[in-house]
């Protein structure tokens, strides 16, 4: 039996070792990312060792096994080295995917899933991305190295044991000491006793709102999701007839005459969140709010430009943890603009500098249905291929200018940039010609906002241009904000919304609504003076409601008016006034509770519409 217990110590403190190396990495995590947290608490790290002890319990459920099973085979010299390598390689290749996140929450604002780690939509870029991010992050393969190389120089060997036979009884102490240790690691892996095993949105329960990153761990948020599709369930908060009496998304423009046949440009821009937009790095942008209707205060749907895609065209926000287009709800039948518009006589396409098939834009294009898609691939002109990720933004809004002047009027369009998405290339002719501002976004922020001003140089000596609505919409806010109100759950989503008609002065101006991503498709339509019947997750610029919904590390995030309320599916978290209380310090949750009731009924309703209507597939006017 002593050879037994050795192998017991054995694993154990090779499990502790994983443990400690998993402390590391979160220590690492936050160093890297101490810009996005306004403040930290030694309980978001405590409770990180839960998530940890999950994660490393379910990876070294065989490893206990091929450490404890009752036999004197397993302390051969050929078995302890194999099962050593073993234990290392699995273990190592988990760690390493903390290291992906030291980087890439700066941009998604949350954890990697598996859907992320094997860029789901990403195939044909990430070949030269993974290079480009290699080249500009390098200290992190090298602290990757390193991390490595002390964790095989720490895991311990098996002392020197004595082969002896093992009597019968011996045999039934180990299995049953075999079995325990067993059953405990699998305990330890499912989180507790719970009634459930231990999930990706119990983290909330450890820190604040926004700290649940600091306490996850990426394998952890691996192993939950890896070959899992998004299944949504109806929470079943109230029966159909309450529900739409709190919020029914079936949505009827209301019009006066005939729709006026004005051209629809949407566009889409990479990573231009509010903040980048007062820094000084957008002269023209800032020159366009002045002529056009501005919404002070407009959110995205998401933190991903593969997020903004469907909430801006289709007017369905991604309330999952999977992407809308990449979920199991992807071919859903949907009644987005494109159709609409397309219904009610117009031209229809949508463009995308990068790669075709980036992010699966195109296969969203026909279920939206576009008439074209228009890629890389496509694309004709001065050469201009980026080297990593696409055509640059200069070339290819005026090769997208070109093209409008090609099409039937009425058209309706949609391009999304490029160029200011990591790894922020800038062409080799305007290298120093911009402001680097203060992070490694900024500069090509300023590019394409030139290359912006360029494209409406060129369009407006066009005979389409004066007939031509144009919204202007960031996809998403960028990394690393610089000021603590962006680093908020709700700064983290402010982006700049604008609508301009070069022949309509009155539509100018700063208009105070909340307004989203989602609610572009209804105020287009409204705008267009179109008649129709739709789903909407959103509302009109005209409508009287002012509320805004979104999604985040399994937080539903509620906007309305000046309150912000966060809800974790169950119960509400937090209630702020963000307005007045920009860094969201003073919870009115037990303070306000009108206000928190009011909220909470309505974002139960929203959540529970949003849910069943993914499941039944009920995104049309049946």
């Amino acid at each position: 039996m002593q050879n037994y217990f050795q192998s017991i110590k054995l694993f154990f403190k090779r499990f502790l070792i994983v443990l400690f190396v998993y402390q590391i990495c979160r220590f690492l995590f936050y160093f890297f990312n101490r810009n996005a947290f306004e403040s930290i608490s030694a309980k978001g790290f405590l409770g990180g060792i839960h998530f940890d002890l999950s994660a490393i319990a379910y990876i070294n459920l065989l490893f206990v096994v091929l450490h404890l099973i009752p036999g004197n085979f397993k302390y051969r010299p050929n078995y302890q080295k194999g099962l050593k390598i073993a234990f290392y390689v699995v273990n190592i290749i988990f760690i390493l995917t903390n290291f992906v996140d030291f980087e890439y929450y700066k941009f998604t604002g949350r954890r990697s899933t598996f859907g992320m780690i094997t860029a789901t939509g990403m195939e044909n870029e990430i070949g030269g991305l993974i290079f480009s991010f290699l080249m500009e992050f390098w200290y992190i393969p090298l602290l990757a190295i390193l991390l490595a190389f002390a964790f095989w120089k720490a895991i311990p060997n098996l002392k020197n044991t004595i082969e002896t036979s093992s009597s019968t009884l011996q045999l039934l102490k180990q299995s049953g000491l075999f079995i325990v240790l067993l059953a405990f690691v699998f305990l330890l892996g499912r989180g507790g006793i719970q009634k459930k095993p231990i999930r990706i949105v119990d983290a909330v329960n450890y820190g604040s709102i926004n700290q649940s990153a600091i306490v996850l761990n990426t394998p952890f948020c691996i192993l939950k999701t890896i070959g899992k599709k998004e299944t949504l369930e109806s929470p079943k908060f109230f029966s159909e007839s309450e529900l739409n009496e709190i919020f029914n998304p079936i949505t009827q423009t209301k019009t006066s005459g005939e729709p006026n046949k004005k051209n629809v440009v949407i566009l889409i821009l990479e990573s231009f969140g509010r903040e980048n937009t007062q820094r000084g790095q957008t002269p023209f942008l800032d020159s366009l709010i002045e002529k056009s209707l501005f919404f002070e205060n407009g959110f995205a749907n998401g933190k991903l430009s593969i997020d903004a895609v469907p909430s801006t065209l289709s007017s369905i926000p991604s309330l999952m943890n999977n992407s809308l287009i990449t979920s199991s709800y992807a071919i859903n039948e949907v009644y987005a603009l494109p159709k609409i518009l397309k219904d009610n006589g117009y031209q229809t396409s949508f463009f995308h500098g990068a790669f075709n098939g980036s992010q699966n834009f195109d296969q969203y294009c026909k279920v939206a249905g576009f008439d074209a898609y228009y890629g890389k691939d496509e694309y004709e002109g001065p050469e201009a291929f980026d080297g990593r990720w696409g055509i640059f933004d200069e070339e290819f809004l005026q090769y997208f200018s070109g093209k409008m002047t090609q099409f039937k009027q009425p058209f309706f369009t949609t391009l999304f940039t490029i160029s200011s998405h990591n790894p922020y290339i800038i062409p080799e002719k305007h290298k120093g010609k911009f402001p680097k501002g203060t992070t490694k976004i900024h500069e090509s922020i300023a590019y394409s906002d030139f290359a912006l001003q360029r494209f409406f140089e060129t369009a407006s000596k066009q005979d389409w241009y004066k007939n031509t609505l144009f919204v202007v919409v960031a996809d998403h806010t960028s990394a690393e904000p610089t000021e603590d109100k962006y680093k908020t759950n709700v700064g983290k989503f402010r982006i700049p919304i604008l609508f301009f008609d070069p022949s309509n002065p009155e539509m100018v101006g700063k208009n105070m609504k909340n307004l989203q991503q989602i609610d572009v498709m209804p105020s287009v339509l409204d705008y267009l003076n179109i008649d129709t019947k739709m789903i909407s997750y959103g509302k009109s610029y005209q409508s009287e409601k002012d509320f805004v919904v979104y999604y985040l590390d399994n937080i539903y995030h509620y906007v309305s008016g000046d309150f912000y309320m966060a809800f974790d599916g169950k119960k509400s978290l937090g209630l702020y006034n963000f307005k007045d209380d920009e860094l969201l310090k003073t919870n009115l949750l037990k303070t306000d509770k009108a206000q928190a009731d009011e909220m909470e009924r309505f974002i139960k309703a929203y959540i529970q519409s949003f849910n069943e209507r993914l499941i039944g597939n009920k995104l049309t006017i049946q």
